[in-house]
């Protein structure tokens, strides 16, 4: 059997730990965990994968340092490369001067038994015997960069793969979690045997619904929100006032998120549709745009971040 490339011993590794962390249960008895239960994986799941991910970037940073090596070695290759053929032409010309300074034809000054012969042909012995040295080193270098090119385009090809395989393994981790969450999501208040929802009247100090309070309450167990929660609003028009609807600030109110508070903007307008029949989840509104549940649909413009639903999602219930 084929010995395992440490890769897949890393996976291997990576998913033993994920499965460590579930309760050890009977398979006869096997209960679903607990919301609580889940949501502790999760948490510790969470911390593995930064691990991972910090991991991931060294690696991604390694690579970007191989790559340039590489190109570095290739560069010297084709210097190198380019010195070897000077040197060799220049010892091809020696060689001919060598020849031709025995010839009995040349003048006195050019002839190897001439006083002046002699010095030119020790100079040109002597400049022989560096290029020599040129082309061997040259040749070593050549040789030195070729191995290494190659041996970090082998390095590179592996590590990627390495990184791909981790990343995925502990996306799947992860994932699988989540969903187990997404099937504890508790179902609404007042919800009649077919589908439609009871009204309700807003009730405790923040003037809302007990299924508006749920939904509050579920957004913020699954997402980590940055901003204040905004609910019911006096004097307004819509749901708000009714204890039926809030809005997840994604800044400060006025002015863009940021790119990442408008991507958690994305996820939790995406949760609140997802979990529309579940909540009681009348619309959502994010970006400008309206989803009762088929879909989004465009909305005209009301002239400011605000208005326009970009600093903010608003979810409203039945």
């Amino acid at each position: 059997m084929a010995a395992s490339s440490p890769a897949t011993l890393a996976i291997g590794l990576f998913a033993a730990a994920a499965v460590a962390l579930l309760p050890a249960i009977p398979a006869s008895a096997a209960p679903k965990p607990t919301e609580a239960e889940l949501r502790a994986q999760l948490k510790q799941l969470n911390g593995k994968v930064d691990k991972l991910i910090e991991k991931y970037n060294l690696k991604r940073d390694a690579l970007a340092k191989a790559q340039k090596a590489a190109k570095a070695a290739k560069e010297r290759l084709g210097t190198a490369e380019q010195t070897l053929a000077t040197a060799e032409q220049r010892v091809a010309e020696i060689a001919m001067l060598r020849y031709q300074s025995r010839d009995a034809s040349l003048p006195g000054m050019l002839r190897a038994d001439s006083g002046p012969g002699a010095a030119l042909l020790e100079q040109v012995t002597a400049e022989q015997q560096a290029l020599v040295q040129v082309v061997a080193k040259a040749r070593d270098d050549k040789k030195q960069a070729s191995d290494e090119a190659a041996g970090l385009a082998t390095r590179i090809r592996t590590d990627s793969a390495e990184v791909a395989d981790q990343r995925e393994e502990a996306q799947d981790v992860i994932e699988d979690i989540q969903k187990k969450l997404q099937d504890l999501v508790p179902f609404g208040s007042g919800r009649n045997s077919d589908g439609s929802w009871a009204p309700e009247l807003p009730a405790g100090s923040d003037n809302i619904t007990p299924r508006t309070r749920l939904m509050k309450e579920q957004v913020g167990k699954n997402f980590a929100l940055p901003y204040d929660v905004g609910c019911f609003r006096a004097g307004s028009s819509g749901e708000h006032p009714l204890g039926r609807a809030c809005d997840f600030m994604m800044s400060t109110g006025g002015s863009m998120p940021s790119s990442a508070n408008a991507a958690l903007g994305d996820r939790i307008a995406e949760w609140a549709i997802k979990n529309m029949g579940k909540l009681g989840v009348k619309y959502v509104i994010w970006k400008q745009r309206i989803n009762q549940g088929s879909g989004w649909e465009s909305m005209s413009d009301r002239g400011s971040v605000t208005e326009n639903h970009f600093d903010h999602v608003h979810i409203s219930m039945n």
